[in-house]
């Protein structure tokens, strides 16, 4: 690439997964309903190949862009102006992302919509590509073991992180969970200001830390609404945890081998119990949970897949402007 990458700031710890595309960055931040003005160093550190940015400063610039990274619909409307290639990041389904919105009439003004702008649309998953109708190009996020800290298990405890649970209980299966996992030793992290000692870990050194030290981590997700992992369920993959959850068709966790899953509250409960009571168990447990991410959501993977995804948002991109009737003014 011979100019840099734009990306808008969506949640950092995918954002910095572009560092491993060593290219040159620049990342927008300050935007509209974020909970810091600027990159929030507590989830990771800025990827040494960015500089970070506002929006009113690339608008007037009159920089080039090898391509731009949106993650919304307002993402794009704010970079119209730009005359880039844009590649649209889809993170969640349809349905979690609207309410009270026809999800069929959303779903066909939001394909209008990227056809008339020439965007590229990618999807973190099947499940999340499938809900929008966009499902020719999944990227799944990526990461890394070598981040993270040898696990320990030296804490007798689960592990969550996850983000405003009330808001998305259903989502989440939160009833489910609290049924499997009530009273036995937990540590819930994020950003929960209704929940009380609950709060989001301090830095990333931090999150690497807890990690590195609880017995086990924690996803439980309606199959309909989210996929059997997250980019956090991923990352404790990578430091070496066994994760337990719920029956899910997208879960990279194999029941009895890098994890447990079951769909029953007390069989779950049950498989909790045996990991805080056997470490060495859980142990081995965990470098399966590694051998999965490694094979299956390398960093390597995620940056040949992106650099393709751009070259495809390039080709959309000379095609709407060979047709300027589509342009939007």
């Amino acid at each position: 690439m011979t100019a840099p990458l734009l990306a808008f700031d969506c949640h950092e710890a995918w954002v910095y997964q572009l560092g491993a595309l060593a290219c040159p960055l620049e990342i927008i931040v300050g935007l509209r309903g974020r909970h810091t003005e600027t990159w929030d160093e507590n989830m990771r550190p800025v990827p040494p190949n960015a500089r970070l940015v506002r929006l009113e400063e690339v608008l007037r610039g009159g920089r080039r862009y090898e391509c731009i990274v949106c993650h919304n619909l307002t993402d794009l409307l704010d970079s119209k102006t730009i005359d880039a290639p844009r590649v649209l990041v889809i993170h969640e389904t349809l349905d979690s992302a609207i309410r009270g919105v026809s999800a069929e009439g959303f779903r066909a003004a939001a394909r209008r919509f990227v056809d008339v702008m020439g965007t590229h649309v990618v999807a973190i998953s099947k499940l999340k590509g499938r809900s929008w109708g966009f499902e020719e190009n999944i990227v799944p996020s990526a990461v890394d073991p070598a981040n993270y800290f040898p696990w320990k298990g030296t804490i007798a405890s689960g592990l969550r992180v996850a983000n405003h649970i009330h808001r998305r209980p259903h989502t989440l299966l939160w009833e489910f969970h609290e049924r499997a996992f009530a009273d036995l030793p937990m540590t819930i992290m994020g950003h929960n200001p209704d929940m009380p000692g609950v709060a989001p870990s301090a830095n990333w050194s931090d999150l690497k830390e807890k990690l590195s030290a609880h017995r086990f981590y924690i996803h439980t997700a309606d199959p309909t609404l989210e996929d059997g992992y997250n980019l956090a369920t991923l990352e404790a993959m990578a430091a070496g945890l066994p994760v337990l959850g719920n029956r899910n068709p997208t879960s990279p966790i194999e029941h009895g081998v890098s994890g447990f899953l079951s769909d029953d509250p007390v069989e779950l409960r049950q498989w909790a119990l045996r990991l805080l009571a056997d470490r060495e168990l859980a142990g081995r447990m965990g470098r399966a949970a590694q051998s999965t991410v490694c094979k299956r959501f390398s960093s390597g993977r995620f940056a040949a897949d992106f650099l393709h995804s751009i070259e495809l948002a390039k080709g959309k991109w000379q095609a709407r402007r060979q047709t300027p009737s589509l342009a939007i003014s």
